[in-house]
């Protein structure tokens, strides 16, 4: 098993391997990181949306020129929209700007780029963190998991309709286009939670098809559908890979009502996914996932300086690149063994 936060108690002077009393209580340690800088925030956001949007029009320009040059510009275009997103996020958790305001304002703005209607977004996603790793809880803002027994006790058309979702070229190919491009045009979760859901994804709705109809016009709508679509989708493909790895590893944490408890849950539930430095600039340090969920309000270029303070956390949940892509084989979460099983496996089982 990885190492879980009772493995490394920390004294009064914080220093590794002194045996405490107290379970240690990670989220008072991270305070004094949680405090957001409007100066680095707005430099932040510019280093992101300037590349983004120069390579958004470079698209449009290697386009006219040939279809096959189009992933030059396309796949660094993702990742910047990838980035664009997590000071969505950000904004989301109250942690990019010092203002309320000012994150509720450029949320909204950045998520007509992503098109994720923001009020909506930020909603499930509080969901999400409040009931990561619950057994009781899942559904809403998480990938669909099934534990051994539940899936031996379903349906075959119930079991097939598991494995379809969980196969890689819908989990990571079809599925999250289809939820970027068409399934967060509708507030399918909230519908019937008056008019907030509506509000919030019917504007968004409004200003993306607004902000299309203007480029449309500049580029031609060919043009602008052929760079959107192929941006959005595999923007899409690969923070759908970053989420679930963050969550879906072999020693993750799911346990019922009765066990869950939330710094657990935070991180021995959410893996530190350590990227090369340039993937882990351009993923906005969302690797570092099992404190991001201990404490939200810490803004994403505050994490690593949380990394160098606590070098322990860097043995709680890693994963290289490498070892990520074993993952993907993962299927369903066995009760018995507290581990994410294969199909196979829990056949045998």
């Amino acid at each position: 098993m990885l190492e879980t936060a009772s493995d490394f108690p920390r004294g009064e002077e914080g220093e590794v391997g002194i045996v405490s009393q107290r379970p240690v209580n990670w989220a008072s340690r991270f305070a004094p990181y949680r405090a957001p800088s409007n100066k680095r925030a707005l430099v932040e956001l510019a280093i992101t949306l300037v590349p983004f949007l120069g390579l958004w029009w470079g698209a449009v320009l290697l386009l006219s020129i040939s279809p096959w040059l189009l992933p030059l510009a396309v796949i660094p275009a993702a990742f910047f929209l990838i980035r664009v997103f997590i000071i969505q996020h950000d904004c989301g958790h109250g942690a990019m700007f010092a203002s309320h305001r000012l994150n509720t304002w450029v949320g909204r703005v950045l998520g007509v780029l992503t098109l994720t209607p923001y009020a909506y977004w930020r909603h499930s996603h509080a969901v999400h963190h409040a009931s990561s790793g619950h057994l009781d809880r899942r559904g809403i803002g998480d990938v669909p998991t099934m534990t051994v027994a539940e899936f031996k006790q379903s349906s075959r058309l119930r079991r097939l309709g598991y494995r379809f979702v969980r196969h890689p070229l819908i989990l990571f190919g079809v599925g999250p286009a289809f939820v970027f491009l068409i399934q967060q045009r509708w507030p399918y979760l909230y519908e019937r939670k008056g008019l907030w859901p509506w509000i919030s994804v019917m504007g968004t709705n409004l200003a993306v098809l607004l902000l299309a109809f203007g480029l449309s016009q500049w580029v031609g709508w060919l043009a602008f559908l052929a760079v959107e679509v192929a941006i959005i989708s595999l923007t899409a493909s690969i923070g759908v890979w970053l989420f679930y790895v963050q969550h879906q590893f072999e020693d993750t944490y799911w346990e019922g009502k009765d066990v869950w408890k939330h710094q657990p849950a935070a991180l021995e539930g959410s893996s530190f996914y350590d990227l090369p430095q340039p993937l882990a600039w351009l993923s906005g340090n969302i690797g570092l996932h099992h404190v991001h969920h201990v404490s939200s309000g810490i803004p994403f270029y505050r994490l690593p300086d949380v990394l160098k303070a606590f070098p322990e956390l860097r043995q709680m949940g890693r994963l290289g690149l490498s070892d990520s892509f074993k993952c993907a084989r993962l299927k369903l979460w066995d009760e018995e063994t507290k581990r994410l099983v294969p199909f196979a496996q829990a056949k045998q089982a």
